[in-house]
């Protein structure tokens, strides 16, 4: 009797610990005498103890944060960048039986694939196209990953450092198009006003009284304050009256 309790609480007790359970986000890899069997789906599931061995995944989306890396691009300017990687196991059988540490492969891959890369771009495109250049790191990473069970999902670069000497003569180059633009935009107003100044002249020339109308205006000016000295100049036309008027 003492025999058979003891048989049954062991066997109570291999049935306990031969129940597992996957959460949600997770999958298990299950091998039976060493073999791949099936993935094992979210649940309760029974692992025979010695005969059968599970893994589980975590297929949740991970981010690998590539360390920084120095690289030259096409047009020979040494620089060092770093990005992050956002991928997830999207088969659990192969991301175990395929790669060792697929973790480790991923972030090695994805150090190569940014070098060659940004080797193969000039420092004009990859300040200016970011997200182009991402997005080709992110296809090559994500086509050598499928043989493993992973798919990457986005490509970051987060920072693109330069040479000291490079951001010299990036600010120089940039203040050169600053100046440019204001002498652009000075000439364009200068010309505007000659324009208006040539219209305004024309107007005046034309309309008779207009000059004299003007020429009140800017005396009225000049007379809201008492500091200014006025000199003012008599018109041709009436100095010509007077004199006519003395001749006679």
């Amino acid at each position: 009797m003492e025999i058979f309790t003891i048989l049954i609480i062991v066997i109570v007790v291999i049935c306990l610990s031969s129940i597992k359970q996957i959460n949600e986000y997770e999958r298990g890899v299950l091998f039976t005498f060493g073999k791949f069997s099936k993935i094992l789906n979210p649940g309760w599931t029974i692992v025979l103890p010695v005969i059968q061995f599970y893994k589980k995944l975590d297929i949740r989306t991970k981010a690998v944060d590539v360390p920084e890396q120095e690289a030259i691009t096409k047009d020979n300017v040494s620089i060092k960048i770093n990005a992050v990687v956002y991928y997830k196991v999207f088969d659990a059988g192969k991301a175990i039986c395929e790669v060792e540490d697929f973790y480790y492969a991923v972030g090695q891959l994805a150090q190569t694939t940014m070098r060659n890369i940004v080797g193969a771009v000039t420092l004009d495109e990859l300040l200016t196209e970011r997200e182009k250049i991402s997005t080709n790191i992110c296809d090559v990473i994500d086509k050598a990953t499928d043989p493993w069970g992973i798919k990457v999902e986005n490509v970051e670069l987060k920072d693109v450092a330069l040479p000291e000497e490079m951001k010299r003569v990036i600010a120089k180059v940039a203040e050169a198009e600053r100046e440019k633009a204001a002498v652009i935009t000075k000439a364009a107003g200068e010309v505007e006003a000659a324009e208006n100044l040539s219209k305004a002249a024309n107007m005046m020339g034309t309309t008779p009284g207009a000059l004299h109308l003007r020429t009140l205006a800017t005396l009225n000016d000049l007379s809201s304050d008492q500091s200014n000295t006025v000199v003012f100049a008599i018109p041709i036309e009436v100095l010509r009256a007077l004199e006519g008027i003395t001749k006679k």
